[in-house]
This record gives structure tokens, C-alpha cells and sequence, in this order.
């Protein structure tokens, strides 16, 4: 492998921002903020505004946008009516 060309990875502590849930993995991303784990260890500290645990497709609360029909259905709906005249 080639010296200098790999990323600086190390443990970084992640925050979802709306409602507190903490992960920690490797991480080259930048941060500027520090906080102190439970094992005391300190840790650079990136705030996310969503997460798996917020996320509405991880957390099964997702709702569909097309709960009356599809887009087909309705233009069908919408134009049933006018006949083609032969």
C-alpha cells in the first residue's frame, strides 16, 4: 500500500440532534467539538439532524404519499368521462 494516501481514520462520536442518540464508529470527518463518552473517553463530536433511529423509513413510521391511488389511477379517474368518439 502506498504511505500517505489513506485517510486519517479515528473514533468519532455522532448526535442525532433530535432526540440525543449517540453512536460512535471510525470516521475521517472533520469536527471541531469534543465530548466526554460514559467510559471516559474523549471524543471529536459531529451533530446529525437525522439518524437511523429518526429516520422515517428506519423507524417504520413512514407514510406514503400516494395512499389514494396512483398517478395513473387518478388521471384515469379524471378523465373517465370523455370518451373517444370513433
Amino acid at each position: 500500500m502506498k504511505d500517505g494516501i489513506h485517510p486519517n481514520y479515528r473514533d468519532v462520536c455522532f448526535v442525532d440532534l433530535s432526540n440525543g442518540f449517540k453512536f460512535v464508529t471510525r470516521s475521517c470527518a472533520q469536527t471541531r467539538e469534543t465530548t466526554t463518552m460514559e467510559d471516559g473517553r474523549e471524543l471529536p463530536l459531529f451533530k446529525l439532524e437525522t439518524t437511523s433511529e429518526t429516520h422515517p423509513f428506519y423507524t417504520g413510521t413512514q407514510k406514503s404519499v400516494d395512499s389514494l391511488g396512483g398517478r395513473v389511477e387518478k388521471f384515469r379517474n379524471k378523465f373517465a368521462r370523455i370518451s373517444i368518439k370513433k
